[in-house]
C-alpha cells in the first residue's frame, strides 16, 4: 500500500494532469491485459509451476480472430471459438507438465516460441483492422457513466473472482498446499495433477480473453500482437508477494503491484522521457523482485542446511 501511495506522490508531482479523467482511462487501456494475465499466472505460480506462453496464446488468439473475421464468422462465434482454443492451448501446457512430468519453464518456453508460431502461419503478413465498431468502442472508450476503461472493470472483477477462490474455498486451500508440498498434498488426498492442468487450463482461457481485448483496443489483428509483455506481467507477479518458490501469495499483493506497476509506466511517459524508457520500469521492478525473491532464498537454504545437520547427529 505503500508502494501505491509513494506511485501517487509522484506522479502527481511530474505531472498535474496524472488524475485527470483522460489519463486515468488511458492507463487502464494501456494496462488492461496485463493485469487480467497476472490473475492466472498468480496462482500457477503459487503451486511452483509456471507459464511463460500466455503473450503468444494471446497473439494467436488475436491471430485466429483476425482470421475468422476475414472468413466472415459472426463475431460472438469468433470469441467462443478463441476462447475454446486458449484452453486448449492451457491444456497441451498442463499435460505436458502434470502427465509428463516435465518443468513447466521448459514446457511454456518451448510453447512460447511454438504459439507464436503457429500465430505467424494463421495470419501471416496479413494486419487486420476491419472490426465492428460495437466491438472497438470496448477497446478504447471507459465504461458507461466512468473514467475506467473496460479492460480494468474486467480485471478488477476477475481479481474479486480468483481472489475468492484462492482465499476462501477448498481448491484455494489445495493450490497453496500443492506448492508448499507436492507430495504431502498428493498423500493428503488432494488431486495434485488435476489441480494444475486446471490452473493452465484457465491460464489459457484468460490469456486468450486478454487476447481479444488486445486486438479490440488496437482495432489490428497481428500475429505478434502483445509480444515482449511477459517480462511485465512475471514482474508485477513477483512484486506482488508471490513466491517463486511457491506456496505463498495473494491477489490482493498482486493488485497492489499492478497499481504500483501502471503508475509507474504512466508517471514516465507525462514526462519528457522517451517512451521507449518505460522499459526501466519494468526491468527496475523484476530485479526488486529477484532480489526480495533472493532473499527467501537464502532462508529456504538456511532451513535446508538446519535439518540436513539435525538428521546428520
Amino acid at each position: 500500500m505503500l508502494a501505491v501511495i509513494a506511485t501517487l506522490v509522484l506522479g502527481t508531482s511530474v505531472s498535474s494532469q496524472y488524475l485527470s479523467s483522460y489519463n486515468v482511462l488511458s492507463l487502464g487501456l494501456s494496462n488492461g491485459e496485463i493485469a487480467i494475465m497476472c490473475l492466472p499466472l498468480a496462482l500457477i505460480i503459487i503451486t511452483g509451476e509456471i507459464d511463460l506462453s500466455i503473450t503468444s496464446t494471446l497473439a494467436l488468439s488475436s491471430s485466429l480472430l483476425g482470421y475468422l473475421w476475414l472468413h466472415h464468422w459472426p463475431m460472438p462465434g469468433i470469441i467462443l471459438t478463441v476462447l475454446v482454443l486458449g484452453g486448449v492451448l492451457g491444456a497441451v501446457n498442463g499435460l505436458l507438465v502434470t502427465r509428463l512430468g516435465l518443468p513447466s519453464l521448459a514446457v511454456t518456453i518451448g510453447t512460447l516460441t511454438l504459439y507464436a508460431g503457429v500465430a505467424e502461419i494463421v495470419l501471416g503478413s496479413t494486419i487486420v483492422s476491419n472490426f465492428p465498431s460495437t466491438y472497438t468502442t470496448i477497446g478504447v472508450t471507459g465504461f458507461p457513466h466512468t473514467d475506467i476503461s473496460y479492460s480494468a472493470v474486467f480485471f478488477v472483477v476477475l481479481a474479486a473472482v480468483f481472489g475468492l477462490v484462492l482465499h476462501g474455498t477448498k481448491l484455494g486451500r489445495s493450490i497453496f498446499a500443492v506448492g508448499l508440498n507436492a507430495e504431502a498434498a498428493l498423500y493428503s488426498g488432494i488431486r495434485v495433477k488435476r489441480v494444475k492442468t486446471g490452473l493452465f487450463v484457465v491460464s489459457g482461457i484468460v490469456s486468450a480473453f486478454a487476447g481479444v481485448l488486445y486486438t479490440f483496443r488496437l482495432n489490428t489483428a497481428e500475429y505478434d500482437n502483445g509480444s515482449g509483455l511477459i517480462l511485465s506481467v512475471v514482474a508485477i507477479v513477483l512484486l506482488g508477494g508471490v513466491s517463486i518458490f511457491g506456496g505463498k501469495g495473494s491477489l490482493l499483493g498482486v493488485f497492489l503491484a499492478v497499481l504500483v506497476f501502471a503508475g509507474l509506466q504512466n508517471a514516465i511517459l507525462l514526462t519528457s522521457f522517451p517512451q521507449d524508457a518505460t522499459g526501466i520500469v519494468t526491468g527496475g521492478l523484476l530485479l526488486v523482485a529477484i532480489l526480495l525473491q533472493g532473499g527467501a532464498l537464502v532462508e529456504k537454504l538456511g532451513r535446508m542446511s538446519v535439518r540436513a545437520k539435525a538428521s546428520r547427529t
